[in-house]
Order: C-alpha cells, then sequence, then structure tokens
C-alpha cells in the first residue's frame, strides 16, 4: 500500500513554494496621504499598516517590506470629542520630578506633525524593524513636502478598509 500512495504523489512536484521577501526582493513605493479632516486613529492606524507592508502578497514579518509614506496637512487633523483638552502626552524629562503633560492643543500649536508621529510610531512594533519602519514615515503640517523627486501617488486612506 505504501508503494501506492509513493507512486501517485511527488514531493518534487509541488506547484507552490512559501516566497520569503528580503531586502533585495522588496518593492517599495511612494504614497502621499492628505490628513486634512482626518480622524488621528484611524489614519494611524491605516498608515501603520502601510508602512508594515501587511497588505502586500510578499509580507514577510522580520523585513521592511512597507512602502513609503508620506502625510501632508498634519494641522487639519480630527480628534473626537473632548481630546483636544483632555488628551495628554507625557516625557521625561529624565531628572527628578521631570515628568511633563502635554495636551493635544499645545502640541498642535507647537508642532502639528508630531501629533501624527506619535499616534503612527504608537502602533509600530516596539523593536529595531519598528524603528526601521519609522524612518520611513514623513510628515509635514502644510502642502507642501520635500519628496517631489520621489514622484508619491496620491492614495485615498478611505478606499480600503
Amino acid at each position: 500500500m505504501k508503494c501506492l500512495i509513493n507512486k501517485y504523489i511527488s514531493v518534487d512536484k509541488l506547484s507552490y513554494k512559501t516566497i520569503s521577501a528580503n531586502k533585495a526582493t522588496v518593492d517599495k513605493q511612494w504614497l502621499l496621504v492628505d490628513a486634512e479632516g482626518e480622524t488621528l486613529g484611524r489614519l494611524a492606524s491605516k498608515v501603520a499598516l502601510l508602512l508594515r507592508g501587511k497588505r502586500k502578497p510578499n509580507f514577510t514579518p522580520h523585513v521592511d517590506c512597507g512602502d513609503n509614506v508620506v502625510i501632508i496637512n498634519a494641522e487639519k487633523i480630527n480628534l473626537t470629542g473632548k481630546k483636544w483638552d483632555s488628551k495628554t502626552y507625557v516625557r521625561h524629562t529624565g531628572y527628578p520630578g521631570g515628568q511633563r503633560f502635554t495636551t493635544a492643543n499645545e502640541m498642535l500649536a507647537k508642532d502639528p506633525a508630531r501629533i501624527v508621529e506619535k499616534s503612527i510610531k504608537g502602533m509600530l512594533p516596539k523593536n529595531k524593524l519598528g524603528a526601521e519602519l519609522f524612518r520611513n514615515l514623513k510628515v509635514y503640517a502644510g502642502t507642501t513636502h520635500n519628496q517631489e523627486a520621489q514622484k508619491p501617488t496620491a492614495i485615498n486612506l478611505n478606499d480600503f478598509k
């Protein structure tokens, strides 16, 4: 019986193979996202998926196979409810008693791009790969950006779930 099974099934002729992407085989694109009127958390989760590359068929968990993302109009981001006044960002100076608190309104006035960067960075892996993925993100407060030479393609985040 063992001989009959081996006669009909050949391991050498499998029609599929698992493809593992590496730095040389990854195809990275430049994407342009307009943050005007977008809710912060929804925008951040979708951009984090683009940076990670989880929507690509050749996704490999330990490789940077995501796209480069440019976000414009960061100052026109929305927060729901009373989060502009109640949401606090915490940092520490490193000295005793050096804990500092900032509200979302204060951070928007000081540097609007930092709000978007912090929310996206929180959704990336907390390791060396996450730091490498975060370098693929460029956030600008206005409509102008420095990546015209890369010719980023504009995408609408509302088109995909």
